[in-house]
């Protein structure tokens, strides 16, 4: 098997969804840093013409967006027999579901407002709190009467979620009200593949 290259930042928890999705496979992969000064050059451009992180290159194939790379290895290089994929109708669809919370609200919401306090990002960190607040309030009652957001059992769409979750304290946004999703944190932390993102501040 072709050795895997994973492009991105410590930081990104985009990039860290990818980690996790990797280890969990356990698959050998090189990690290359890609600070935004790299992301700025004609070489990086060349692999995603967007510039942005992460971005996966496994032998010819370039794939850019975390989503998108997760479900790639997932399909890939997952057995029948891994929890992480699911060919039921139902589940798949919930799957789906949160990968596109994990692309639109926690990200505008915790995501983007850990950008603004820790890295001087532009933008409005009143209302990314506020859509923080609202999809925390949907996950904690989602999460009072489950273990895990899609499916009994753990798939995809936890660690698609989790790292920015984990992260909104860095974004001003508080945990403490949501006992749920506390509960949830602990129960993707203690997969025994788990590794933890750094933190920002």
């Amino acid at each position: 098997m072709t050795r895997i290259n994973l492009y991105g930042t410590p930081l990104s928890g985009h990039m860290h969804r990818v980690e996790l999705i990797l280890l969990a496979l356990e698959l050998p992969f090189d990690f290359s840093d890609a600070p935004a000064s790299v992301r700025e050059s004609a070489e990086f451009r060349q692999l995603n013409p967007l510039g942005q992180i992460p971005v996966l290159q496994d032998g010819d194939l370039v794939l850019c967006d975390s989503n998108a790379i997760m479900v790639y290895l997932l399909k890939r290089y997952g057995s029948d027999a891994s929890w992480l994929r699911e060919d039921d109708p139902v589940i798949a669809a919930h799957i789906q579901q949160w990968l596109s919370i994990s692309a639109a609200e926690i990200r505008y919401g915790p995501s983007t407002a850990r950008r603004i306090v820790q890295f001087n990002y532009p933008g409005d960190l009143v209302e990314a709190q506020l859509i923080s607040k609202q999809i925390l309030g949907v996950m904690e009652d989602h999460l009072q009467t489950r273990n895990w957001l899609a499916a009994d059992h753990r798939t995809i769409a936890d660690l698609a979620c989790y790292s920015y979750v984990a992260a909104a304290p860095e974004g001003d946004i508080s945990l403490e009200p949501y006992s749920a999703i506390q509960n949830w944190l602990v129960r993707v932390e203690a997969l025994p593949f788990f590794k933890a993102m750094p933190k920002a501040g």
